[in-house]
């Protein structure tokens, strides 16, 4: 064989090959993790009874509630409520409050924001992961009325409906049916 000496070098190559290997093992095993976690918190959302606990949510933000209620603020992973009339970006997680913030901050273009701007404007990395992340959140809040989304996929604030009250009050008059 050779001197104790000479081993050493090629435990060393070996060893540093081992953690290589381990070290990218662990990186594929946090994006798989990443990718769970956003599907967990959507798989729960869509599971949770959209007529029921929703509207309960919504009501308790939109009726006015006692001074000791007022200091409860939303936590990262709450639920997005619907969007209502009255209802500001303060009902929302702290997540999406900035999402909102920076697309009602940003430049009144028509066309709208991608999902990477919107990373981009949070001062998130712009790796695929964050950008998907950003993109199922801003779908989220698209999906509850907060934000709009274009065919082409770019979102923008929410416009406001002056004659949604008005529209509101149709069905119940008589005659509406055919």
């Amino acid at each position: 064989m050779g001197s104790p000496g000479s081993l050493l070098p090629t435990v060393v190559e070996e060893l540093q090959a081992e953690a290589d290997r381990i070290l990218a093992e662990l990186a594929a095993a946090e994006a798989v993790l990443e990718r769970r976690v956003i599907a967990r918190a959507e798989l729960a959302e869509a599971l949770a009874a959209p007529g029921v606990a929703a509207e309960a949510a919504v009501e308790e933000v939109t009726e006015p509630v006692p001074a000791a209620m007022a200091a409860k603020v939303p936590v990262a992973g709450s639920i997005v409520p619907h969007f209502r009339e009255g209802m500001t970006v303060e009902a929302l997680a702290p997540d999406y409050r900035r999402i909102v913030d920076v697309l009602e901050s940003g430049p009144g273009s028509g066309e709208g924001v991608s999902a990477k701007q919107i990373a981009a404007g949070l001062g998130l990395e712009l790796v695929p992961a964050k950008i998907e992340g950003v993109r199922s959140k801003a779908r989220r809040l698209a999906g509850r009325g907060w934000l709009t989304l274009s065919p082409s996929g770019r979102f923008t604030p929410r416009q406001p409906t002056a004659t949604a009250p008005a529209a509101a009050g149709k069905p119940d008059e008589p005659g509406g049916g055919s």
